[in-house]
């Protein structure tokens, strides 16, 4: 779809601006094409570390299960983006931007529900809505904060947020996690439905164009669903099963899980609120420089950060999961040239249909898990190749080296070895066992009190003379 035959440059720029109704609808669905798959995964990796959803009588027993999660998911993505597209007196940046649950969060979700069911969801989603109220309270002050996470900080947080990430992507590619794996954990049958999803998507990835391209990881999903049904890892009677216990329309429940504080819930989703803030401020950046030429106002961050917050915090009295701007979706704003936040609030008004049609979840966790596996090993991989591309910009002098090294050293060990911890008090140990927040605690702290230049002795132990060993080579040849 080109420029011309939607409107005039000068048109395209501006969010007011409304295409023609035939054109607008296919690009607000190619919007929410572009995110629904990274929007609904959240919901199903947390359901999933908590021991139900899959396969699990959680609903039987009088509680929502993951169907009612993933409803959630789609609803209140929806709900966030209006409050950016339409606004509401100060909350919204009236651009067009499009909200959904977020990963980064996840490693901090991981370790409050792990094996403990539906017992722990009152503390997530007490942590989920305080943390969005901390969220939309950094709206008043963003701007001044931003000093404390430049690109070093925010790709390292990225960075070890994939990297916290891909474990879950290979083992539901093998067949589940450890609370939910069968026998044939790691059989060549469960593989090859990840593998056909990782296929079909990077074949459209790199050779399809346009619509297609952008909803590659929904059409591998697809592909790897009906290849599931053939093998008979799903089969239609299933389908039907899910599809006849489920409602046609259902309103969302406050509090239907009820409502508790944990102090690590709370201590952890306000933490994260730092590094979601810093991601919507550089999402809004990207949409007025690519899709308008210009920088993004104050006014414009200020709002985009309260919707943030707000819509976090609503979602969480009625289960469900923070939210946050999409990266993905302000490349395709890029891609098409259409800078309308009315095409956006038509994607937002789908979002809120399918959320209130728990049908539409209720096919979405037929899905195998095998097949979700290839889809996530593909987003959660090109999260952590987003935070490589965000350090980047870092220039990696001895000091940044050694700020990046310590942070990243403590964090992933502790990643990786929870019990090295576990002497802890409980709120301490869930936090640090993250991963994440030590990380990102360490990065900013040794960011903000070291001072710009090591000498070469301070960082000589650390390098392993590896970095004089190069300079003493570059001036050999410079010579």
């Amino acid at each position: 779809m080109t420029d011309n035959s939607i409107g005039t440059l000068q048109q395209l720029r501006d969010p007011n601006y409304m295409p023609a109704l035939h054109k607008a609808v296919p690009l607000g669905i190619q919007h929410v094409l572009a995110m629904f798959v990274s929007n609904v995964t959240p919901a199903i990796i947390i359901s999933g570390a908590a021991g139900f959803g899959f396969g699990s009588d959680a609903g039987a027993q009088g509680f929502p299960d993951m169907t009612y999660m993933i409803q959630m998911s789609m609803l209140f993505a929806g709900i966030a983006t209006l409050f950016q597209t339409v606004g509401m007196g100060a909350v919204g940046a009236r651009l067009p931007i499009v909200q959904g649950t977020s990963f980064a969060f996840i490693p901090i979700m991981i370790p409050l529900v792990a094996g403990k069911g539906v017992e722990a969801l009152p503390a997530l989603f007490g942590g989920v809505m305080l943390g969005g109220l901390f969220h939309a309270f950094l709206g008043l002050f963003i701007g001044r904060i931003r000093f404390a996470l430049p690109p070093l900080v925010t790709g390292l947080v990225v960075t070890m947020i994939g990297l916290a990430l891909v474990k879950v992507g290979i083992q539901y590619a093998a067949g589940g996690v450890p609370a939910i794996a069968t026998p044939e954990y790691g059989s060549l049958l469960n593989w090859s439905a990840a593998l056909v999803v990782i296929i079909v998507t990077l074949g459209l990835k790199f050779y399809a164009r346009g619509i297609m391209a952008v909803s590659a990881v929904v059409i591998g999903i697809i592909a790897g669903y009906i290849f599931a049904m053939m093998v008979g890892m799903v089969t239609v009677d299933g389908i039907m099963t899910s599809m006849s216990r489920s409602a046609s329309f259902s309103l969302p429940m406050p509090f239907i899980y009820g409502f508790d504080f944990s102090l690590a819930a709370i201590v952890g989703f306000c933490l994260m609120s730092f590094v979601s803030a810093v991601e919507t401020v550089g999402d809004v950046s990207g949409i007025t420089k690519g899709g308008a030429g210009r920088e993004a106002t104050d006014k414009e961050i200020q709002g985009a950060t309260y919707a943030d917050g707000f819509g976090t915090a609503i979602a969480g009295i009625f289960g469900g999961l923070p939210n946050t701007s999409f990266s993905q979706n302000v490349g395709l704003i890029a891609m098409t040239g259409v800078m309308s936040r009315h095409v956006v609030t038509i994607g937002a008004l789908f979002l809120i249909l399918c959320g209130l049609v728990p049908k539409v979840g209720a096919v979405i966790r037929t899905i195998p898990i095998e097949v979700l596996g290839g889809g996530v090993i593909v987003m959660f991989g090109m999260v952590v190749a987003a935070g490589v591309s965000m350090l980047s910009d870092v220039n990696w002098n001895r000091r940044n080296m050694v700020v990046f090294a310590i942070a990243l050293s403590i964090g992933l060990g502790l990643q990786l070895d929870p019990k090295a911890v576990q002497y802890l008090p409980d709120t301490l140990r869930i936090l640090m066992t993250s991963g994440l927040l030590p990380a990102a605690l360490i990065a900013i702290i040794l960011n903000l009190v070291l001072p710009e230049e090591l000498s070469a002795e301070a960082t000589e132990e650390v390098s392993g003379g590896l970095a004089s060993q190069d300079d003493g080579a570059i001036q050999s040849v410079s010579s």
